[in-house]
């Protein structure tokens, strides 16, 4: 069987130096902790300097506005900002462009990319109450009514929905999936903010109930299940980068507190039972990384990218998960406060586990594709 390959464009380089110094100065501890208290979440000025680099535009063609990249270019920049856990809507807006890239009708495509690509938010609406992973079990529904489309049903986990211009909805239409563009204006009154346990990001629950739009804000209906695989693979890819990002950064702050902190008169990170399980959790996060960028390099291959992203995302939620729960455990009492940096993460990578699937669900996926 052919394996994913291993491999680093000459933009992905470019973008991770830029990207490494740019997440670094923006987003130091202390203002990830004051953008948590805030009602908005994220900065809108380094957003509008996120959409100046053109981070906004990687991954959409140029016949609209954008850069002309891929998915594999977003990557190093996710990476850095789950590095310092910086918040924007950089993710979803990006996943709401890849939704339309895939299944847009042209107008919609000629309407909503363009104006994604200069820093219009965007994100999905998929997840439901019965929290199955699988992006084709919906519930809300859409009926024809004329040339409206009348909707109900709840949608759950819609991140950053509050500033969004373009929301990607699931529904079951005529007893088939669907999915439809609904616009700020649509949604207007109808979120209720969740509370979350990532603290650094902000989520809605939006209801469906009563809201119509025309027929021309489905997306094509003959593309939807491609459309759906494309999502659950891309927003897999991106989650993975942000937890590798996000273990290659907890990982550095235990290994600077076992470096200086003593116990009965020795460095603890001295101690085997300290020293042997970082140790560990750097080896795994180095797996994971390479998982990451084969994922990344491999992702447009047929059979290969999906088996790629898949290890990919079981490597990354388990790295991050044991390097951020050690992280806890070896800060002593200190670490179970909401003081400590290790916390913060090992919340991020809770939440990570349980969108678009966690290790489990990734392996599990994995099986048939590795033995069929």
């Amino acid at each position: 069987m052919q394996m994913a390959g291993l491999g680093y464009s000459e933009e992905q380089i470019e973008l991770l130096d830029v990207a490494t110094t740019f997440c670094r100065d923006k987003s130091p501890i202390d203002r990830v902790r004051k953008l948590m208290d805030s009602d908005l979440g994220y900065d809108p000025d380094i957003w509008s300097e996120m959409a100046a680099l053109g981070w906004t535009a990687i991954a959409i063609p140029e016949a609209h506005g954008g850069v002309g990249l891929t998915l594999a270019e977003v990557v190093p920049v996710v990476e850095q900002m789950g590095r310092h856990l910086m918040a924007s809507p950089l993710v979803s807006s990006t996943l709401a462009a890849q939704a339309l890239i895939v299944g847009g009708a042209q107008t919609q495509q000629a309407d909503w990319l363009p104006k994604l690509a200069e820093g219009a938010v965007g994100t999905l609406a998929l997840s439901e109450a019965h929290g199955d992973w699988d992006l084709a079990n919906i519930a809300a529904s859409a009926r024809m009514e004329g040339d409206n489309l009348m909707l109900s049903g709840e949608k759950l986990f819609v991140l950053w929905a509050e500033t969004a211009e373009v929301i990607i909805a699931s529904l079951m239409l005529d007893g088939k999936p669907a999915l439809a563009l609904l616009t700020a204006d649509d949604i207007a009154g109808r979120l209720r903010r969740e509370a979350i346990i990532d603290e650094t990001k902000r989520s809605f629950a939006l209801s469906l109930e009563g809201i119509t739009v025309p027929k021309a804000a489905l997306l094509e209906i003959g593309k939807t299940a491609q459309t759906l695989a494309h999502i659950d693979q891309a927003a897999a890819l991106l989650q993975s980068a942000e937890m590798c990002g996000g273990a290659q950064s907890v990982i550095d702050y235990t290994v600077s507190y076992l470096q200086t902190r003593k116990q009965f008169g020795k460095i603890i990170g001295e101690y085997q039972a300290l020293k042997h399980p970082i140790v560990d959790a750097y080896v795994d996060y180095e797996k994971a990384r390479s998982h990451l960028y084969s994922a990344a390099h491999s992702f447009s291959d047929q059979g290969l990218g999906e088996i790629a992203v898949r290890m990919a995302k079981a490597a990354a939620d388990g790295v991050y998960s044991f390097a951020a729960d050690r992280a806890i455990q070896f800060h002593g009492g200190f670490g179970f406060t909401h003081d400590c940096d290790a916390g913060l993460h090992r919340r991020a990578a809770i939440f990570h586990a349980s969108q678009f699937g966690d290790a489990a669900w990734q392996r599990a996926k994995l099986a048939p594709l590795l033995l069929g």
